[in-house]
């Protein structure tokens, strides 16, 4: 069935908590666990219309894969349809730097094939995005550089690190301008900020160095009238508010890692929260019954009768089927929570 969410009309009264009270769920389930269990997941999806069940399965992800990526990056994949790591690093060293290229931003995507995928979104009154790929900004710079490296350079105060994130900022500050110049509601980034309980550099490094960039690239997203959708894994409960500052409207967190009363506390009420359910102890290793209960303990913590809450589920390899059943179980059972109180 279609769900009311992907309307354009839906969406954006649920992002400006202008909404009922729904909360629309999407669970990912990585192409390895859903071909062992295919049959099963797809009886559980029927019996949860109100939740979105997709499969990852992409080719470039594919096991023992190597890719060089647009960056000069080269990429290695290990295992099926999990990310990978770069293991070659073109700006390594910096007497690179002179003669270092960034790739084209018309060469970012097939531009003419997402203009007809843009005006079809339109035409359908479905929601039209635009996408940035994952890791953007600061861990293009890691993976530009080596993550040993770009410590040193922040700690060091280093001017080329300047020099190279003003380079990565104009480049998605240009395929930024062609998404809007589409028409889309909407840009989708994705950048892993934090580590398990702690930002990689220091709260006050992260906003001399990436928190401007982040501004001049969201900026222009807000001035152009669309939402700004970043997804960020790990602990980034100290830059919660500046992320808020620059422009973010949909802030993808995850839960545990940054706490449920510290996501209330900073952002509840302040930006819609798309929230990233567990994928590190409750739903690989606990009980349905457990999974039914923090899936409820997310509602009723971060939603709210006007909407601006979101859930999202990865389920990954080892993952048990049943417990990747009780999630979207469970996001069934509670999407309409806050419409009957």
């Amino acid at each position: 069935m279609e769900k009311s969410w992907h309307s354009r009309e839906e969406f954006l009264r649920l992002v400006h908590m202008e909404g009922d009270g729904l909360v629309p769920g999407k669970v990912v389930v990585n192409g390895t666990i859903w071909d062992e269990n295919e049959e099963y997941f797809k009886e559980v999806s029927e019996k949860a219309p109100h939740v979105e069940v997709s499969v990852a399965r992409d080719p470039q992800r594919a096991q023992e894969n190597w890719v060089r990526d647009a960056w000069g990056c080269l990429w290695h994949y290990p295992g099926d349809y999990l990310g990978g790591q770069v293991v070659e690093h073109p700006l390594e060293d910096w007497s690179s730097w002179g003669k270092y290229a960034p790739p084209d931003p018309e060469d970012y995507t097939d531009w003419s094939k997402a203009e007809e995928d843009v005006g079809r979104a339109k035409d359908e009154g479905k929601v039209a995005w635009g996408q940035v790929e994952h890791g953007f900004l600061y861990l293009r710079l890691t993976y530009l550089r080596g993550f040993q490296n770009f410590m040193l350079d922040v700690g060091e105060g280093r001017e080329e690190l300047r020099k190279l994130i003003n380079l990565v900022t104009d480049y998605w500050c240009e395929v930024v301008r062609r998404w809007l110049e589409l028409g889309v509601d909407a840009i989708s980034f994705g950048d892993d900020l934090g580590h398990q309980d702690s930002l990689p550099i220091s709260p006050e490094s992260w906003r001399k160095l990436i928190k401007p960039a982040y501004r001049r690239i969201f900026s222009l997203c807000r001035e152009g009238g669309a939402e700004v959708y970043l997804h960020t894994d790990g602990y980034v409960v100290d830059i919660i508010p500046d992320l808020l500052e620059v422009g973010v409207t949909i802030l993808n967190p995850q839960d545990l890692v940054n706490g449920l009363e510290e996501l209330r506390k900073l952002a509840w009420g302040k930006v819609c929260i798309d929230l990233d359910i567990d994928r590190q102890r409750i739903t690989p290793f606990g009980t349905p019954e457990q999974i039914d209960e923090h899936i409820l303990r997310c509602v009723r913590t971060l939603g709210s009768p006007r909407g601006g809450l979101m859930l999202t589920y990865g389920a990954y390899p080892r993952t048990p089927a049943k417990n990747v059943a009780a999630v979207i179980s469970a996001m069934e059972k509670y999407h309409d929570w806050w419409r009957e109180r």
